[in-house]
């Protein structure tokens, strides 16, 4: 599980697959999330500007993202 720290209250899902370098634009992170390859807490999520918070966790393409908040 690979853990991304930010410094606000949340992060939009479209935002975490870019920031993570899973997607190389914002095009191709509208696609596979609407196209049902996202998953949130072990559930399909087609909504691209989804509040990820710490306690979320983000599974595209094998990769499992964990957020936190910087210390």
């Amino acid at each position: 599980m690979n853990t991304i720290e930010i410094h606000t209250e949340f992060i939009k899902l479209q935002d975490l697959l870019k920031f993570a370098n899973l997607v190389e634009t914002g095009g191709h992170a509208k696609e596979v999330i609407q196209g049902g390859e996202v998953l949130v807490d072990g559930e399909t999520c087609t909504m691209r500007g989804k509040k990820i918070r710490p306690e979320n966790v983000v599974t595209y393409e094998g990769v499992t993202l964990q957020v936190a908040y910087a210390t």
